[in-house]
């Protein structure tokens, strides 16, 4: 009987809970605390978020239009739709039996240590456990397809 706790199926819905939940945080996070910001942008326009105004000579941009930048890429220029989006791939993967492949895993799980170095103290690690899990998965995945495949051999008389 197959350990169901150890599927690749759990691992990855796991990896994609973890994923779903530091990007939705992050924006929840930011929204708390820029949230007069954000609302700026409705009230001046979709394209306020990062203006493109060209300033004359000698003036540099202001405080408020760097606070401005510095929320739009904290916000939705972030890791943080990516990571959404890919925790949400994985899901749909997983349900279907589809095994996302242990580079992505890999890829994860370097992209998160490095930005975690970076950014200390910082949840970016739990995006290496994501990414741990999706190595995992893949391998489980490889070797569950290669016994049915060698089962099934053996039942065919091969």
């Amino acid at each position: 009987m197959p350990r169901i706790i150890h599927s690749p199926k759990r691992l990855l819905r796991w990896a994609s809970g973890i994923m779903v939940f530091l990007g939705a945080g992050h924006l929840v996070l930011l929204t708390l605390f820029a949230w007069d910001d954000i609302t700026g942008w409705v009230d001046r326009g979709i394209w306020a978020a990062v203006p493109l105004a060209v300033t004359e000579e000698g003036d540099g941009p202001t405080v408020d239009s760097l606070l401005n930048e510095v929320t739009f890429w904290a916000g939705p220029g972030s890791f943080a739709v990516p990571f959404i989006l890919l925790g949400c791939l994985t899901w749909h993967l997983a349900e279907r039996g589809i095994a996302v492949p242990a580079g992505i895993g890999w890829g994860l799980a370097a992209y998160s240590a490095f930005s975690g170095v970076l950014l200390v103290p910082s949840p970016y690690f739990a995006g290496v456990v994501a990414g741990v899990l999706v190595v995992v998965a893949a391998r489980k995945g490889v070797r569950a397809e290669a016994n049915r495949e060698r089962a099934g051999s053996v039942i065919a008389g091969h």
